[in-house]
């Protein structure tokens, strides 16, 4: 059975020899190459180059062209912001002086940078294409809203609900639009990428996403094709809503526990995926690390219409030989069974990362925990909301964001004890955890806080 032939049966909830494995590799062929993210994702040829090294060292039954969120939106008027080792962020956002969609320019395969990552699937399908399984990815309904609107869509969800309505139909439309231009040139499976979902009520998700969604799975059934709906983030609150969906596979991050997932997922007679730790394990653990988390995950998701993957778009500095370990605990079954007997090490405690002591501080200080906020949408727009707020507020506000991409970052997050990501805490308590605030809501949580400062200064 090939990898190609093993991932269809997985998202199609069928039992398999083994789990089908599925490394997102994204900006991380860039590294495989010794190329930049800005580099790689602007060049069809490295593309191919990356991800042919990818498919050499990791083995993987299937990969996605391209990890890119900001595809569309480029096209469609917003702004990108480029960086060495990550994809590019959005900067500006066209709609977000009102939603006048009729100002927005036309999507097809001609425009931006779709043409050079159609060509690379066609080059991959050629190359590759009957061994390994091949991913379309594209931005789901809701993040590509935010993209077009800005952080402005959580109090339109309130104010102007039928323009949001509008709004993520229209995406929808666009998502179509991308899902056709993939399976027209052979990739195997679609999938809607959608982090932003995580951020937002079970109920403004039935209302607001789940009809977008459903458009675009019912169009790509009908066309005779899989899709999957992947969300990083804490997803919990909106998890059942996602099972609801038409999607025929669902992958989550690790903050999503995968026996909860299975279990989901097999009542609603649908595939799952994931969760292995992007830094924890992947990016900042050892090969020992890498096969033990891989071997938990698969012990406790059975061998029916399960994919190991990564929680999200690898980071581009994972170690080469952590994903290679991976490789070898889905390959062989006496190396899954030597990394059961493996041992964990000690855990780290941290105790060099200090946490502030905010009492002494007259300034609000506000620490954000995020993976990378030029990187993940989530924390992209939660940084956001709390920079617009600080600006706003009556007092003095210091920001300080926390990625744990870094072991510092890891570090603060332990130290606050923060679980979800990303989170917002203000003055070392979490008042906000994986969820994003409207402006007026973040102003007003600040504001009390430096209330609540002064008067126990008084006091004291």
């Amino acid at each position: 059975m090939t990898g190609k032939e093993l991932i269809l049966k997985a998202m199609r909830g069928e039992a398999t020899p083994r789990p089908a494995w599925l490394p997102f590799v994204g900006c991380h062929g860039g590294k495989l190459i010794g190329k930049s993210a800005t580099e790689y994702l602007q060049s069809s040829a490295l593309l191919v180059e990356g991800l042919t090294k990818a498919r050499d060292l990791y083995r993987p039954d299937g990969l996605p062209i391209v990890f890119d969120l900001q595809l569309e939106a480029e096209i469609l008027g917003c702004r990108l912001h480029w960086a060495d080792e990550v994809p590019p962020s959005v900067v500006s956002h066209p709609l977000e002086e009102d939603m006048d969609l009729s100002k927005l320019p036309a999507l097809d395969g001609a425009r931006g940078r779709l043409p050079l990552v159609m060509s690379a699937l066609e080059t991959l399908r050629e190359q590759m294409g009957e061994e390994v399984a091949l991913y379309g990815l594209l931005c789901g309904p809701f993040t590509l809203a935010l993209h077009l609107r800005g952080n402005n869509i959580f109090l339109d969800m309130f104010d102007t609900p039928d323009k949001v309505l509008a709004l993520t139909d229209y995406c929808a439309d666009i998502a179509i639009k991308m899902a056709k231009l993939y399976l027209d040139r052979g990739a195997n499976v679609v999938a809607v990428v959608d982090p932003m979902t995580s951020q937002i009520s079970p109920e403004h998700f039935e209302e607001f996403v789940a009809p977008a969604m459903n458009k675009v799975f019912d169009w790509i059934r009908a066309r005779g094709g899989l899709s999957s709906i992947f969300v990083c983030g804490d997803v919990s609150r909106n998890l059942q809503g996602m099972c609801r969906t038409h999607a025929d596979n669902i992958c989550v991050d690790e903050q999503i526990a995968m026996p909860e997932l299975r279990r989901l997922c097999e009542a609603s007679g649908k595939s799952f995926g994931g969760n292995m730790k992007l830094t924890s394990v992947l990016l900042l653990g050892n090969e020992d690390d890498a096969r033990r988390e891989a071997v938990e995950i698969m012990d406790a998701s059975g061998s029916k219409g399960f994919l190991l993957a990564p929680g999200c778009d690898l980071p581009y500095h994972t170690p080469a030989a952590n994903l290679v370990a991976v490789a070898q605990v889905v390959h062989d079954e006496y190396a899954r069974r030597i990394a059961r007997e493996t041992k964990a090490g000690k855990a780290d405690a941290f105790d060099d990362v200090h946490v502030p002591h905010y009492q002494q501080h007259k300034e609000v200080i506000i620490d954000v925990i995020t993976l990378d906020s030029t990187s993940c949408a989530p924390c992209q727009y939660m940084m956001e909301a709390v920079e617009k707020a600080a600006a706003k507020a009556f007092v003095k506000v210091y920001i300080n964001e926390h990625k744990i991409k870094a072991r510092a970052g890891l570090g603060m997050m332990k130290k606050l004890g923060v679980r979800n990501l990303p989170t917002i805490c203000i003055d070392g308590e979490i008042v906000f955890a994986s969820i994003i605030p409207d402006l007026k809501t973040l102003i007003k949580a600040i504001e009390a806080r430096a209330i609540a400062k002064n008067i126990a200064g008084l006091a004291s």
